[in-house]
């Protein structure tokens, strides 16, 4: 077990702060060992042993400028017959698919016993459809989409598309052309204070190179110029470095995406302290990479091939939910829902956050019997009308709960060194079978009430210094913590409900299996709804499919004028919670705020064929539905750059106002025509323009010659009629139309063909389990904004 106090942390050693484990390789005290050369390398199982040079950071004067340096050392251990100046350690190259490629370094000389990693949905297996061409210092591996190089000596990887052009390659000492050492070189240090190991793996960045993913990360989208700490932690902002889920995955815009496989903390230097080299610091003895090759989209389906896709959660989680801090009681749980009613604005969930026990915030899966004095009955009755409940929880429990001696008792939390309690609140430890046997008893006694759905809030403060019964201290569980919270509340949810789906805040790697995830609490600010997009967009780029946030922000005062504007930038994400401080419900605010929140929500309902749809497709090919421009046009420049518009799905671009009381701003469309779905006004793309609102605050528009189904909007989405579809045209020509179709209980997708026969639109024959009367409109063209 390594030291708690890392070189790093922050000086007050304030608990449960973001670590940023790249401090270690600046200390004089510790040893760093530089990959030479690679020795007894078998092209055909990918293995051999890499030479690894001893080395010590020292102080180098040039004129009145003090810098470091790396300097060959001697072996110090004793006796010195037993151990090597320059160790020598296993590597593995292993081609995973024809895009993908493992690189597997250790820094032990036995093998650790493995088991199955709750970030893969399987071991990956050899793809030996590689050919392989061998020469004097040098292995070729070549698949019909890249090709991988590896010298011998000194040792080196290089990646190369199929044409062979350079896409990237590992940076070594031999590389380093400054006069001091600005960027490490591959390498992996030994600290002296207890000789645990982490690498440094240190690559080329291209001077026009960009960089995105690593999670929900609320900085500039793309990261390059940024330090990434990934180490799961409540940021309590949107306007923070922190992140509640942190990814170690990212993709480049040179065609190449890299993801650690590690549960340990790890930080990401993108050209932050040395602009041509990315540096991936990773806290564990172990390296396991894996390269994906390809366009954006080749890269994600890669990576969540490997990782896992989210499933479709089910129809009703498309719809409204509502939400504030909160309902308290049953009585005020009725009366949101009888306005609504009345109103007549469509909403499908209600949720209930930390108020529905004895005691606000603490936690004990029991309602307050004076407050909710029948909890069942209110749920069966809201669900009768379309309206689910979903309830707030959390894994922390103080000394207060009345269950905390119960959970103490039996043992089911983490533990310190002395097998106490390490923090004054006790929390659950997922890795141990008994905890999760008592967690599945407490949340199925929620679901026999009549919840649908339950909030996996928390999650990120997994204790560092803590113990856990997989029997690993909290630098390897703390950010796995996530996986094994939200897994198991997801697989209680399918055994309950055959549904997927969960309200959850914290992740890691692999967490996309178990959706829903929201953004945390951004501020209530033009800031923090722009820095929550940024969020969504790089989440999407993570690998996750379906993504919310608190509509209107979630602390501070709550602004009507800011509150419309994000509601449109709510209702056209995949999933859409009004929640934060009261009040949240649209009939507190103005009569036009009111009309607003119900046409925006209508809006929502009518698209709903089209966004399960979408979802389905994303499902399946590990698309997010809120998407970055250049997932869909990699090949314009300029898409690379818009951090504040987005695809949702593949044909609707969105472009939200961030600023108060604006009814414009300038957009950028990429290349094709672009039909504004408010005035149907006809736009040539690949330009800039400054396009003005019509009726809510934001910006829609569709793809020219697209084909976008809509629904008679309902109360909830158990009383929409699925029976009857209009099927709108957005176009300026009569050409046959193509659309997909994804109809709830089907099983497939079906690709629709419209044709305009006689002056009429017809379609081709569908075969869905149900008849369908399909109504096929276009959709108005007012003029044209050439």
């Amino acid at each position: 077990m390594r030291s708690e106090k890392l070189p790093n942390s922050p000086p007050t050693n304030l608990l449960n702060q973001t670590l940023d484990v790249s401090g270690d390789f600046t200390q004089f005290e510790n040893e760093y060992f530089t990959a030479n050369r690679l020795l007894n390398f078998n092209s055909t199982t990918g293995e051999g042993t890499i030479q690894w040079q001893r080395h010590g950071l020292f102080l180098d004067w040039a004129f009145t400028k003090i810098g470091l340096k790396l300097k060959k050392l001697d072996g110090k251990e004793l006796p010195q017959e037993d151990y090597e100046i320059d160790p020598g350690f296993k590597f593995t190259l292993t081609p995973v698919s024809p895009r993908t490629i493992r690189l597997s370094m250790s820094t032990a000389k036995f093998a650790q016993a493995s088991e199955p990693s709750l970030m893969l949905v399987d071991e990956p297996k050899r793809d030996r459809s590689w050919l392989i061409k061998k020469s004097a210092n040098q292995v070729l591996y070549r698949s019909e989409h890249c090709r991988v190089a590896v010298q011998m000596n000194p040792w080196a990887v290089e990646i190369q598309d199929a044409s062979g052009r350079l896409l990237v390659k590992t940076h070594h000492l031999t590389d380093q052309k400054a006069l001091h050492t600005k960027t490490l070189p591959f390498l992996f240090l030994r600290r002296a204070g207890d000789y645990s190991r982490s690498f440094a793996a240190t690559f080329t960045l291209h001077h026009d190179e960009k960089i995105f993913g690593c999670g929900e990360s609320f900085t500039r989208l793309n990261k390059r110029g940024q330090k990434l700490p990934l180490y799961t932690t409540d940021a309590q902002s949107a306007a923070s470095k922190d992140m509640y889920k942190p990814v170690p995955f990212f993709m480049s815009s040179r065609g190449y995406g890299m993801f650690v496989h590690t549960p340990t903390p790890c930080t990401f230097d993108f050209g932050h302290e040395y602009d041509g080299t990315t540096t991936l610091y990773v806290g564990d003895d172990h390296l396991d990479l894996f390269i994906f090759i390809g366009s954006p989209k080749e890269i994600l389906a890669e990576y969540t091939a490997l990782t896992g896709r989210s499933p479709v959660p089910p129809l009703w989680s498309f719809g409204l939910w509502m939400s504030r801090l909160t309902y308290k009681s049953q009585k005020e749980v009725m009366s949101v829902a009888r306005n609504f009613r009345q109103h007549k604005i469509p909403v499908d969930v209600i949720h209930i956050d930390a108020g529905w026990f004895d005691h606000g915030w603490r936690c004990d899966y029991k309602f307050s019997k004076h407050r909710y004095p029948n909890p069942e009955k209110m749920m069966t009755d809201l669900k009768k009308d379309g309206i689910r409940i979903a309830l707030w929880q959390l894994p922390y429990y103080t000394p207060a709960n009345p269950i905390y001696q119960e959970i103490s008792d039996k043992r089911l939390f983490v533990r310190d060194g002395k097998g106490g309690v390490p923090t004054d609140d006790i929390i659950l430890d997922f890795s141990n079978p008994q905890t999760q046997q008592w967690y599945r008893d407490k949340i199925n006694e929620l679901f026999d009430l009549g919840a649908s759905a339950i909030k996996a809030d928390f999650g990120e403060c997994a204790p560092l210094h803590g113990l856990y019964a997989s029997g690993k201290s909290g630098f390897y569980e703390h950010n796995i913590y996530p996986l094994r919270y939200t897994s198991l509340l997801t697989e209680i949810t399918r055994e309950k409900s055959g549904e997927t789906i969960i309200w959850a805040r914290s992740a890691w790697a692999g967490s996309q299996r178990y959706p829903v995830h929201w953004g945390g609490d951004p501020e209530i600010t033009d800031y923090s709804m722009a820095a929550t997009l940024r969020a969504g967009l790089s989440l999407g780029l993570s690998g996750f499919s379906f993504w919310s946030h608190d509509i209107g922000g979630f602390s501070g005062e709550p602004v009507e004028e800011l509150y419309l504007r994000w509601l449109f930038f709510g209702m056209f994400t995949s999933h859409s919670r009004c929640h934060g401080f009261p009040p949240r419900e649209p009939w507190a605010f103005s009569d036009d705020f009111l009309k607003d929140f119900r046409t925006l929500t209508e809006l929502k309902y009518s698209l709903l064929p089209y966004i399960y749809t979408q979802a389905k497709l994303g499902s399946e090919q590990g698309l997010p539905m809120v998407r970055a421009l250049f997932l869909e046009f990699p090949e314009d420049p300029t898409c690379w750059m818009i951090e504040d518009q987005y695809f949702w799905g593949s044909d609707i671009l969105v472009a939200p106002i961030f600023e108060k009381n604006a009814s414009s701003r300038n957009i950028y469309l990429p290349p094709g025509e672009w039909i504004d779905y408010q005035t149907g006004i006809l736009y040539e793309g690949r330009q800039w323009l400054k396009i003005h609102c019509d009726g809510v605050p934001g910006i829609m528009l569709i793809k020219n010659n697209t084909v976008i189904p809509h629904i008679q909007p309902a109360r909830s989405t158990d009383f929409l009629d699925w029976s009857r579809l209009e099927m709108r045209i957005f176009a300026d020509s009569s050409d046959i139309k193509k659309c997909f179709l994804y109809l709830p209980g089907e099983e497939n997708i079906q690709q629709l063909i419209l044709e305009k026969k006689h002056e009429e639109w017809q379609c081709s024959k569908m075969t869905f389990s149900r008849k369908i009367d399909l109504q096929i409109t276009n959709a108005v063209i007012k003029s044209n904004g050439f």
